[in-house]
């Protein structure tokens, strides 16, 4: 398997610390796409969207997106909205594979709260509606993130994710 693997999912579905460890795994390298941005940048992702909004920063997710080449033996964790806008999920799905990891809202503000990183632009651990905001998110996003390559229900780690990339893998050369 020599092609990039793009990690999907709503913010804290793990895309971060499972892409880490499948890289490794995979012996491919890591790439944090919102980290990529905040380096070019200069900037902190709550910096952008508060300074130049939400639809400069998606413009800037395609932008680090296209910049990405083909069979490059990459693990990328995309931001929560990456395959949501500007069409991305066609341009990752020509440059990868995409595995989509399907967290629900419920546990998703779980591990907000107990990461206690507050963050997230689009989302606040002060706010008193944190799982009304994740759940009308994760409702409007679900029908794109269900078109990944791949979808994963759940926690899981990297060896699980291994194992269904290599039935997925074997089923495409059969």
């Amino acid at each position: 398997m020599t092609t990039n693997i793009f990690m999907l999912g709503m913010p804290s579905s793990g895309k971060s610390t499972l892409g880490r460890q499948l890289a490794k795994e995979l012996n491919y390298d890591f790439i944090d796409l919102d980290k990529k941005i905040e380096i070019s940048e200069g900037k902190k992702i709550n910096e952008i969207f508060t300074l130049e909004g939400e639809d400069y920063f998606r413009k800037l997710e395609t932008e680090q997106l296209k910049k990405i080449e083909a069979n490059n033996k990459l693990v990328i964790a995309t931001g929560g909205g990456t395959p949501c806008y500007n069409n991305n999920l066609a341009l990752i799905k020509e440059i990868g594979i995409s595995v989509f990891l399907d967290v629900k809202p419920n546990k998703l503000e779980e591990r907000m709260r107990n990461s206690k990183k507050n963050n997230r632009p689009l989302f606040s651990l002060e706010s008193d509606s944190l799982l009304d905001t994740l759940t009308a998110t994760y409702d409007s996003r679900i029908d794109i993130y269900n078109q990944a390559d791949i979808v994963i229900e759940g926690d899981t780690d990297a060896n699980t994710i291994m194992w269904i990339l290599d039935a997925h893998f074997s089923k495409l050369v059969k």
